[in-house]
């Protein structure tokens, strides 16, 4: 007989984890694929700006574990992580471990960073961000310079992040990619207490909404390109 599970992960955020996944590697492919494609380059990076406001959101009002209070560590929490880590005494926790917790946070700024910087950029031909005519040149191209900087920084969290998971499956026997699809865990590694009720699927809708709105205000409150630009 199976093993009985919990609900940890809800239902948005695995949606948010692995379309966020698919977003990212359209838009490195896009980005390689010269400048016939910076258009749809362009539009993820819209998509994906509401996709970062709705983590935003839902990290405030979404279920406990997708919560950002429910799993940012204290530093004495993460000390104590890390030196239990290193003496092989970490156990596995419910929701994200400190170490991961930070790999959250640390994503979501690259990739607000990502997409802020890429409002402004320039190819410096054709395509502009739509805040392009709100900075001097000079900024766009400083700014523009950065965007194709921190993508590096998005890959190497990126491979951290993997390699991370790979320690958990082939040295602490843990599967944590599952999880992330089917949203439950195993039932005695989740407290009866701890495990969620349900997805909170009407708050989704509305989250997602409100994100769209957002996005779509922060891209149509840029300023018109001068004359010069037509």
């Amino acid at each position: 007989m199976a093993q009985d599970k919990r609900l940890v992960w809800d239902l948005p955020l695995r949606l948010f984890h692995w379309v966020l996944v698919l977003s990212l590697i359209a838009s490195w492919v896009t980005a390689e694929l010269g400048i016939e494609w910076r258009e749809y380059h362009m539009w993820l990076g819209y998509w994906m700006l509401g996709l970062i406001i709705f983590r935003i959101i839902w990290g405030f009002v979404g279920p406990r574990h997708a919560r950002f209070a429910s799993f940012l560590p204290s530093p004495m929490r993460l000390f104590r992580y890390i030196r239990d880590s290193l003496t092989g005494k970490a156990g596995e926790t419910v929701g994200h471990n400190p170490l991961g917790s930070l790999m959250v946070v640390l994503m979501l700024v690259l990739l607000a960073v990502q997409v802020g910087t890429g409002l402004f950029a320039t190819d410096e031909i054709i395509w502009t961000g739509p805040w392009y005519p709100a900075v001097t040149n000079a900024t766009a191209k400083a700014l523009t310079k950065f965007h194709h900087f921190n993508f590096n920084l998005i890959l190497a969290a990126i491979i951290l992040h993997i390699l991370a998971v790979a320690f958990h499956w082939v040295v602490r026997k843990h599967n944590l990619v599952v999880p992330m699809i089917t949203g439950r865990k195993e039932a005695d590694l989740v407290p009866p207490g701890e495990a969620i009720a349900g997805s909170r699927l009407v708050l989704a809708a509305v989250v997602i909404a409100v994100s769209a709105a957002c996005a779509w205000t922060i891209i149509n409150a840029a300023p018109p390109p001068p004359p010069s630009l037509y």
